[in-house]
Order: C-alpha cells, then structure tokens, then sequence
C-alpha cells in the first residue's frame, strides 16, 4: 500500500501510476539499452518516451537513444545501430555530487588532500 501511494505522489523514482496506465494503454516497446531503460513510442510515432531503471536522470539516457527520442533519428538504434568511432569514449551519466566525481588535484573535496597546517591562526588574548 506504501509503494503505490509512494508512486501516485512522486515521479523521480521510476515511473509513476498515471505514466504507467499510459505506456501500457498506448505504448509499444522499442527497446532497452544497458542501463536497463526500456524506451517507448505510441502507434502512430508522434510521442516517444522512456522509463527510467531507478532514478530519472536525462544523463542516463546515451547519444543514440537521445538522438531518436528527440526525433533526430527517424529509426530507434535497435533497427538502425548508429555506427560509433574507434575514438569515441562509452556514454557515462552525470555524476556530479556522487563520490565519484570528478575534482581537480589540490581540491579540498578530493578525499586524498589534507589542507595544510602552514599557519598559526590568531587569537584574541
């Protein structure tokens, strides 16, 4: 009872109960990608959706399953693999304010650096 009035109430956590009666009214499964996003369209294309596996984060979403969702490929990369570079990195989502962001050497957030005790700070007497 929890998980139900949980999700008629929140949408950052999966999909919600309306978008669930939605997709399952309207939506035909296009396909997955390996973060375990399930990518949907209606019958006639106009709309195309995605349910997030965990937590709705657009970073999650990589180049080629963006590029379809925002109409830029007419076909889903499950029909039609876009061909990728030999230099090109693996998509990765934001990780900005996780532990494994990134920080520059020297910054006091970086778990390895200590600040340095090169002062002795004043004190009223």
């Amino acid at each position: 009872m929890a998980s139900l009035l949980k999700r008629l109430v929140t949408w950052w956590d999966g999909q919600s109960v309306g978008t669930q009666l939605f997709t399952k009214r309207f939506g035909n499964e296009v396909g997955r990608d390996e973060a375990g996003n399930i990518y949907y369209r209606n019958a006639d294309d106009t709309r195309r959706w995605v349910i997030y596996e965990g937590q709705n984060d657009g970073t999650r979403v990589g180049p080629e399953w963006y590029g379809w969702l925002h109409h830029t490929f007419p076909k889903p990369p499950t029909e039609d693999p876009i061909a990728r570079k030999s230099w090109e990195k693996p998509h990765k989502e934001n990780l900005t304010g996780t532990e494994a962001a990134f920080y520059r050497p020297g910054s006091l957030r970086r778990a390895d650096v200590r600040p340095q005790e090169d002062y002795e700070a004043w004190t009223p007497e």
